[in-house]
Formats: C-alpha cells, structure tokens, sequence
C-alpha cells in the first residue's frame, strides 16, 4: 500500500510539473520590442540609412527567462515558444544567464552580434529612451558586423598582450592627468556652446572646436590618441544614433496606439529637444578624472552632431574611415 501512494505521488507531481505554463513575452514588452523594430526597419542605420544588412538579434532579460528574437541561429539551450503575430518573428526562450539589467552588444548567442538588454525598469528608462537604446545598441551591430572590422582592432596595437578584448574598456588612458583633462573640459564647453545654437548656426563653431581638438590631441601620445578616436568612433557616434534615431523616428509615422498608451511613452520630437538638452548639460558637467571612459560617449555625440550640421556628407566618410571622428571635422 505504501508504494502505491508513493508511485500515486510520482504519477501527480509529473502531471502537475506538465500543467506548468510556458513563459511568455510580458504585453508592455512586446510593445516596446514591435516598436524598435519598427524603426530598426524604417530608420535603418542612422549614419548608413540604405544599409539593411546589420544583425538585429536581441536577447530581453525578463525576470528569470531570457527570450530571443530576430536570431538566425538560436543555440540549443532554447526552446521556440513559436512566432508572434505582433513581433514578426519567432520567440525563443531560455533561463536567465545574464544580469537582469545588462545593457550592451556582442556575440552572445552562436557568434551573432546580439543586443542584451534588461526590461525598461532593470536598466531605468523610460518607453521611448529603451527603443531609442536598442537603435544605438543596432549600430553597433552594423560595426561589428561590417567587413574587416575585427582586423582592423587588432591593427590599431592597443590590446597589449590581452586576447579577451578587455583592453576596450580597460585601456591605460591617461584620465588623471591634469592638463588633458582642462583639454576635455574646455573641448566640451566648446561643443555646448555650438549646441545651444540653432542647427543653421553650429557649422560657424566648427574653427573654435578644430582649435580645442588640436589643442587635445597634441597632448596625447600616438597610443592614447588612437584609443580616443576609435572610442569616439564607435561609442561617441554610437550615442549620436540615439538623436538621430529620435529625428527619424519623428518622420516615420505616429507608432501604434499600445505604444503611445504606455504611461512612460514621450513623442520623439519631444524627445529629440529633451536628449539635446540633457546632452549640453552633460557635457558642461564633464570630468574627465570622474568619468573616465564614459566621457567619449557625449564628446562623440556632439562632434557627429556638429557634423550633421554641415550636411550628411561625412557619413559616407565615417564608413570608410574606420576607427577615426575628430578628423572629419577637417582642418583650418
């Protein structure tokens, strides 16, 4: 008789164990993600608005399930919760393996540049902040899936023996030096005062900031100025994406009713003077010593945004000129 409650046991527990629900995209994510991809179609890449060819995998940290989208190749550690009307694609789900607020791109899954990104509330952004995000995590795809690109890290000699690629974030650079840092700030000030012009008006700002760059750059050694370019480059222009994005996104239809009911949700064009904004004061607060790397993020930003000023030529040269921002802007 004991063993036949015991094996009744077995028998109920694997029926209840079969009863349990898939995990499923929560309603609010799937809004979020049907919109971002909306303008990862229609926006494209801001700086290279034709190309179409960029990865657009994205891996969604919720709760403690991974679910992933837009892959070509999913590992088998997934399992397909089939494809979803609204998001275009099929869902593939799998255990949390990574911090629920990771926020950043690389080949995560089969070797795929594959945005990670946590829920709006792990990483702290608004609706429209989190889609404008995915589009700067987008270019980074298009970077690191563009023809060369890894060879041509390595040919900047900057990794210092390091093979994990570490050496990105943890390069030598020297942001306690006292003089170098005067040079960031004052670059800085220089690009706020071109933003707090109307668009028309910033090309007049360019010699002031050719003048601040050289005055940066002839205190840095060949290695560090290298790092500098390439990090303005890749993060810097990465973050311009964002306005850019906000700009497009603007001229690319009102987004769907769900998205504009969610209780975060600011239209782009507001969002495109509030990033501005926050974006001169940012750079009026710079400290290079306190900040360290970060500070390439709004330097870079407002460079390219100086540059879109002039005319959309300098994206084509962007392209072609790997790893280098401040030589665009030219020479007095």
């Amino acid at each position: 008789m004991r063993m036949a409650w015991l094996w009744a046991g077995v028998v109920l527990a694997g029926g209840l164990e079969a009863q349990v629900p898939a995990p499923a995209l929560a309603a609010d994510d799937r809004v979020r993600l049907a919109e971002a991809f909306r303008l990862m179609d229609r926006v494209g890449i801001p700086v290279a608005p034709g190309e179409r060819d960029a990865p657009q995998a994205v891996l969604l940290v919720a709760g403690e399930h991974e679910f992933l989208l837009r892959h070509p190749n999913p590992t088998p550690d997934f399992t397909s919760l089939g494809a979803d009307s609204l998001l275009g694609t099929t869902v593939w789900v799998r255990s949390r393996s990574f911090p629920p607020g990771l926020l950043a791109t690389f080949p995560a899954v089969s070797g795929v540049p594959t945005i990670v990104v946590g829920t709006p509330a792990a990483t702290g952004k608004s609706a429209t902040t989190w889609v404008l995000t995915l589009l700067h995590e987008h270019l980074h795809q298009w970077q690191y899936s563009r023809a060369g690109y890894y060879p041509a890290l390595a040919a900047l000699n900057l990794s210092r023996g390091d093979s994990t690629g570490m050496w990105v974030l943890e390069y030598p650079f020297p942001y306690d030096s006292a003089p170098i840092g005067r040079a960031v700030k004052a670059l800085a000030g220089t690009l706020a005062s071109a933003l707090g012009e109307p668009t028309m008006r910033r090309p007049a700002w360019l010699p002031a900031v050719r003048a601040q760059r050289d005055s940066l750059l002839a205190l840095l050694g060949a290695d560090d100025r290298r790092y500098l370019e390439f990090q303005l480059w890749q993060e810097g222009v990465a973050r311009w994406s964002e306005y850019a994005a906000a700009r497009a996104a603007s001229r690319a239809g009102e987004p769907s009713a769900a998205f504009r009911a969610l209780p975060d949700y600011v239209p782009y064009p507001a969002q495109v003077t509030r990033g501005e904004e926050a974006l001169r004061r940012e750079l009026l607060g710079l400290d290079l010593a306190r900040d360290r790397r970060v500070v390439v993020y709004p330097l870079g930003a407002a460079l390219a945004l100086l540059l879109d000023a002039t005319g959309p030529a300098w994206r084509e040269r962007y392209a072609a000129e790997r790893f280098t921002l401040t030589n665009l802007l030219g020479v007095d």
